[in-house]
Formats: structure tokens, sequence, C-alpha cells
């Protein structure tokens, strides 16, 4: 358990260096906040060292806590033929219980985002189906033009407005008021913030969803941006490792190459990962790029050793979850079969699989592997050791009380909240 976690469950809001022993660049005060939301209370003791909370997993359950996709309906308990069609069973909770779900991600055109009181509602119901080991809930609001609870949450500007008013405040507090709500809605991890540098004008795909195209900046925008996520209590993710900010191809329907020397992409794309590891952020979320500097083998950085091993654990020290961007995008299915990748993808360092586009041929494959030895006990076990110490971080393993689905509604669009968003538009250059 971090130090910082530990503070916060305290209520003391700071900033320390996690894996990496660089400190932050930029201490940020806490900011006042008038919100009922409290970040999750401290965590209880950490098991003793004769406690294997892996003990009793079979396989089948390991491998299920590696992915993460999405199901179908607005309700958790009710049927929806969409969940039949790919998974064999109807409702939300059967899907989980099939496969031992490590996680869900939330997202429109489901049924899974509907009102505040539904979405609350909702989780509570995917949390309930998880009887031996807790649900991780995530979901991609970065604010600006990703907004999946558009409607249901605070309109927060999107990074790039926060980075035009050049006030770390700002994407602190941005995050802070997300994270909150996300909390309030039973949400216990974002796919946010973004720390890609937007370095290319013509990039389809990042463009304002990036703070700016200043390395620097952008990277102290981002520790901010980490800490406010903690402020309120949910787990960030930062994306998209390499850096995709200098592509001029979407790696939804494509596969980018982005030719930057070691010596560029070390001043151009690595200091915002850089920073977010030093704040202690809890996830990072693989590029389905080419990055021939870091690996030439041709291999998109989701699927490359060298990349997610070598360069983000073994040099940045990056100890976290590691997710891939959603393996349905044509960017990572370039070169091999659903299930292939979703095997790579492991091997490279990997974690938690992330919207395969056929679960049970990208199931069925790492299974598989890990019966073959291709996938070696040792390796599933790592990634099953980070995800559930990311569970026990946010408390997710233990009785946690989250707002009830009427209070999730009185938490939403608070005065505070609003007057966060309003200040951050008005401070725009």
């Amino acid at each position: 358990m971090s130090l910082h976690r530990a503070l916060l469950g305290a209520g003391l809001l700071v900033v320390v260096a996690g894996c990496s022993t660089t400190p932050p660049r930029t201490a940020l005060p806490s900011s006042p906040t008038t919100s009922v939301v409290a970040p999750p209370p401290a965590p209880s003791p950490s098991p003793s060292p004769t406690e294997d909370p892996m003990a009793e997993m079979t396989v089948e359950e390991k491998v299920g806590q590696l992915f993460m996709p999405v199901l179908y309906g607005s309700s958790a308990r009710s049927a929806h033929q969409e969940n039949l069609a790919r998974y064999g069973v109807g409702s939300p909770v059967e899907v989980i219980q099939k496969y031992h779900l490590g996680g869900v991600i939330l997202f429109p055109g489901t049924g899974n985002i509907q009102s505040a009181r539904q979405v609350a509602t909702f989780t509570a119901g995917l949390r309930s189906a998880a009887k031996k080991v807790p649900l991780l809930i995530g979901v991609d609001q970065e604010n600006g033009i990703v907004s999946r609870l558009k409607g249901i949450v605070t309109e927060i500007p999107g990074a790039s407005v926060i980075g035009q008013t050049g006030d770390l405040r700002n994407a602190r507090d941005a995050a802070r008021v997300t994270a909150e709500e996300l909390n309030a809605l039973g949400i216990s991890l974002d796919f946010a913030p973004v720390a890609d540098v937007n370095v290319n004008p013509n990039n389809p795909v990042i463009g304002p969803r990036a703070y700016g195209n200043d390395p620097e900046e952008v990277a102290d925008m981002v520790g901010a941006a980490v800490q406010g996520f903690h402020d309120g209590g949910v787990a960030a993710t930062v994306k998209h490792f390499p850096g995709h900010g200098d592509t001029n191809v979407d790696s939804h329907t494509s596969l980018p190459v982005i030719d930057h020397t070691r010596e560029e992409w070390e001043k151009l794309d690595a200091p915002p990962f850089k920073e977010a590891i030093a704040n202690d952020v809890d996830a990072v979320m693989s590029a389905h790029i080419v990055m021939p500097a870091l690996d030439p083998s041709g291999d998109p950085a989701t699927l490359s050793k060298k990349i997610l091993t070598g360069v983000l654990r073994g040099e940045l020290g990056f100890e976290g979850v590691v997710f891939t961007d959603a393996l349905n995008m044509d960017g990572v299915r370039k070169k091999y079969g659903d299930g292939e990748v979703a095997v790579r993808a492991i091997l490279a360092g990997a974690d938690i699989l992330l919207m395969p586009p056929d679960f049970d041929v990208a199931r069925d494959a790492v299974l598989a592997a890990v019966a073959s030895g291709r996938i070696t006990a040792t390796r599933l076990n790592q990634s099953v050791e980070r995800i559930l110490h990311l569970k026990r971080e946010f408390r997710l393993d233990s009785p946690r009380t989250f707002p009830t689905p009427a209070e999730a509604v009185k938490l939403m669009k608070t005065t505070e909240h609003r007057a966060v968003a309003r200040r951050i538009t008005g401070a725009a250059k």
C-alpha cells in the first residue's frame, strides 16, 4: 500500500513519488471542495505474508481477471440479445459469473448508460455478481470530445482547453470533479488522462484530447490530473504508451508508424508518462502504434515485449496495471488473429485485455497458452497479482459503501463542480 493512498484515505492530499525515484516537478496545494463524495477510507491492513489471495483461484478464475469486455443492457440482471449472441448467456450478471470477469467497461450504445440513477443501480448489480474476486468497473471519461457519460456528469472542458489555461490547478480540479462523480456512480477506474503530446497538427485521433504540444507542459498537466483522480478516489489510466501524438493515421482503422528516434521519443513522448509514474499513476494503456526505434519488429506497442516490459516496466519503473487499448481496433488486428493477439499482448506485458472483438476466441487462446506453458504460471500470476493489488488500493476487496442511486443523482453536477467547469472555460486563452 503506497503512502500516497494511505494519506488519501486519511483525507490528506499530498503528492509522493510512486515507482519512479524522480519526484514530481509540480506539487500542487489541495483545492477547496464542498463535495460530499470522499475518497475511499483508509485501507485495512495488508494480508500477512502467509496469506495468498490467489491460493484458491482456479486457472479459469485467474484468466478471467485478465479480461475487461463490454456487456449489454441497462440492468445487471435482465437478459439482452447481444449478450446471448456474444457470451451464450443473457444478463450481465450471468456473463460475469460464467467467465469470472475481472472487470467491465461501460460504453454508450450498449444500453449501459442512460441516467445517473440507472448507472448507479447497474454498477451495484454488476458488483454483486462478483462473489469471489471484486469487479473493476471502468469508463472512458476523458471529458471534451470523449465523454461517455455526457449529459449525466458535469460537463468539464477537454484537455486542450485545460492546457490553454496554463494552470495546473485546473487539471487537478477537473480530474477531481470527474472522479468524485464517477465514484458516486460506482465506477472505480477512468481511462484518463491522455498523456500523448499532440506534436502533429494532422493527428486524426488525438488532437484536442491532448493537453497541448509542449512535452514538459503536458507532463505537468498529466501529473496534476493523476493527483486529481486520486483526490476523488478513482484509479487513473494514462494513455497511449509509448505516445500516440505524432500520427496522421487513426489506429481505430489502421496501424500507425511513428518514426521518432530514441532521442526524439525521450524528448517528445516520454515526459508525460514519466511524470504520471512519478505521481503514482495506477494504470497505463498501450497504443496500437509501431515505433521502430523502440522495437524494430513491426509489432504494435500493445504486442511488444520490448516496449511494455523492457521500456515501460524495466526503464521507467512502472509496477502498476497495463491495459491494452481496445482489441477491436483494426490497428492491433493487422498481423494476427484475435486469439493470437490476446496471447501476444499478455506475453508482451499487458495485464488486462480490453474489449476483445470475439471474447470466446480470445479467452480460449489464453487458456490454451496457459495449458501449454506458452504463458507460464509465473507470468499469469504476475498479472493477477497486479490486478488484485489495484483492487485492494481502492478498497474493492473489502466492504465499501457506495452512494445509493438516489444519492448518486444528487451528487451529479453540484454547484461546486459546475463552478469548476465555468472557471476552466473562462480561464482558457
